[in-house]
């Protein structure tokens, strides 16, 4: 790796201020402190449909209920953090594993004795809810988190098949589990080295191409070697849902996500269509403009995100990055700096690659009362830097909006990507500025190629995810058939600029949301359009745009994506909407053509 920094002085998190360890005494307190909370709600049982001709009755039973769940909840979640992040930089260790697993099925079984409380909820009538809000005040601050429980009623089933659900749960997740720890024990012989799958994947986007050939070549095969486990992964968890999808009559396998993120079916179909449509005008013709920047006929599929130097490209010390991203969230207001800075500042990062480290990034919220962690694998390169951008977009977001409590806060996928992807754009306009006009090439390159891999390929993945749980409806898909499906929807979105050689077949395999997010990835591409919508919102009126966005984040899961953007005058239900963020990258390779 090319870095001026060596990985060991990078950032390791330290989680003591959650628990010290595997065998802290607080993890069972804490337990049993949720077990006993829950119990104290089980003292309501029957009690809302009790008060239901009695408004006031039923408001304060709603609003001490509630309090309850949170409480229970934040218990719970702390617990559950600990052991997610903590196994997430030991995929090597099966104690972590075992750890994680047996906290997931204690901490289900606890929760599983308040689900009568939400089903509960869903058997009073809209009319009984509103009278009860209205009668006690105090209630009616969970009017957002109520709504968003009785968007399931009409799809909940018994108490009992509920409960049952609950139970085999962690059971279910082990599929998950088995697929992350078949990626993060992978690794690659590349030339006369052995690569984890991060080091390889960051391989692809190496200054000279025998090296991009020979990582992709090496991953190709490590993936192909690890197919069929892959594939039995992705297979029995489609199965699952495919069986609990019909018996709670949802239409479609991407039903239940759309109700999750609180968003109509009919604006993903918007947004995939303008995204689809725009495939010939932005990623066809800018990886032909890039074949010719390279001086080459076609691309092979290492060359996808090559950068366009041939000499070495500019490496950034974690130092210089956190500037970065310090500097480009003070330039929209200072408290978003602040409020990243406190992570600087605390052992709140995991930034460091190391062996048994999972690949990918994330910012993890524990509880509204507690902070969030964030994890990457920094390389040093220009991605790495909007990648830390991005995940302390999360980070800021997540602790804006705690003081609403742990329930209120929770954000929904399609607003859960704006802050992420906004932190992103506000560091590339400062790498941008900050060019000189021969680095400008390479950096518009790189702009563009981040705008394609959140929003094409995204929507390509989408389009992956439908025809491959459409087909599995018949049968199980073998590696082979999952390997055409993926070289369909990836030749579509790329275009024939770009050659899909030999191992890029295999691909599909390392993609984790497939597993354990299903339809999870257009919310990648419905916040990148999305923040080009609040972009240029923010450049028609800087002074007034940043109270306005600190209040869509201070919100958290209170408002639908329709109420949080109308200050902005956005309207995402619209497919014009979607078509002019596409627009936007349109622009951006007619000037990477002037370039060219």
């Amino acid at each position: 790796m090319n870095a001026p920094f060596a990985t060991e002085t990078l950032p390791e998190w330290r989680l003591d201020d959650l628990y010290s360890g595997r065998d802290d005494p607080r993890i069972e307190a804490d337990l049993q402190k949720a077990a006993e909370i829950t119990r104290t709600l089980g003292e309501l049982k029957d009690q809302l449909i009790a008060a239901r001709a009695q408004p006031a009755l039923l408001g304060e039973r709603l609003d001490r209920g509630i309090a309850l769940y949170e409480e229970a909840t934040n218990a719970l979640y702390g617990v559950g953090a600990y052991g997610a992040l903590a196994g997430s930089t030991a995929r090597d260790d099966p104690a972590w594993g075992k750890f994680e697993a047996d906290l997931r099925a204690r901490s289900s079984q606890i929760a599983a004795e308040s689900l009568f409380f939400t089903l509960e909820i869903n058997q009073l009538e809209d009319a009984e809810v509103e009278a009860a809000l209205a009668a006690h005040t105090p209630a009616a601050r969970w009017r957002p988190w109520i709504r968003r429980v009785r968007l399931s009623r009409p799809h909940e089933l018994s108490p009992d098949l509920e409960r049952l659900l609950v139970d085999r749960g962690p059971a279910v997740a082990n599929w998950s589990r088995l697929s992350e720890e078949t990626l993060a024990k992978l690794t690659a012989t590349v030339g006369g080295e052995t690569l984890t799958l991060s080091e390889a994947l960051n391989r692809l986007s190496d200054h000279e191409r025998t090296k991009r050939r020979e990582a992709a070549l090496g991953l190709g095969e490590a993936l192909e070697a690890r197919s069929d486990t892959l594939a039995l992964c992705l297979n029995t968890l489609a199965f699952e849902k495919q069986v609990e999808d019909r018996w709670r009559k949802y239409p479609d396998p991407a039903a239940s996500r759309h109700l999750a993120n609180e968003v109509d079916a009919d604006a993903v179909e918007a947004l995939e269509a303008a995204v689809v449509e725009a495939y010939p005008a932005v990623s066809h013709r800018y990886y032909r403009l890039k074949a010719k920047a390279m001086g080459l006929e076609v691309l092979e599929h290492w060359d996808r995100n090559a950068p366009l130097e041939t000499t070495q490209p500019r490496a950034y010390a974690w130092g210089e990055a956190q500037d970065l991203v310090l500097e480009s969230f003070a330039a929209l207001a200072p408290k978003f700096a602040d409020t990243a800075q406190t992570f600087f500042a605390q052992p709140w990062i995991d930034a460091r690659p190391r062996a048994g480290k999972q690949s990918g990034a994330y910012s993890h919220p524990v509880a509204a009362d507690r902070h969030p962690y964030v994890f990457m694998n920094f390389m040093g390169e220009r991605r790495d830097v909007l990648t830390l951008a991005h995940e302390l977009g999360h980070a800021v977001h997540q602790t804006l909006c705690a003081p609403l409590g742990t329930l209120l806060s929770d954000t929904p996928l399609t607003l859960a990507e704006t802050a992420s992807i906004f932190g992103e754009g506000l560091v590339f306009e400062r790498l941008l500025a900050n060019a000189s006009p021969a680095e400008r090439r390479g950096l518009l390159a790189g702009r563009i190629e981040d705008g394609l891999n959140t929003v094409v390929r995204q929507i390509a993945f989408h389009r992956f995810e439908r025809r491959f749980h459409a087909a599995r409806l018949a049968g199980e898909l073998s590696p082979q058939e999952l390997s055409g499906l993926w070289l369909e929807v990836m030749g579509e979105s790329l275009g024939p600029a770009i050659r899909l050689g030999e191992g890029y077949e295999h691909y599909w395999g390392y993609i984790s949301h497939f597993v354990h997010a299903p339809f999870y990835v257009y919310a990648y591409a419905f916040g990148d359009l999305l923040v080009r919508g609040l972009m240029e919102a923010r450049r028609a009126d800087p002074e007034g745009f940043a109270p306005l966005y600190e209040q869509l984040l201070a919100a958290g899961g209170t408002k639908t994506y329709v109420e949080a953007l109308a200050p902005f005058g956005l309207n995402p239900r619209e497919k014009a909407f979607w078509a002019a963020g596409m627009k936007q990258l349109e622009r951006l390779v007619d000037e990477f053509e002037a370039l060219v």
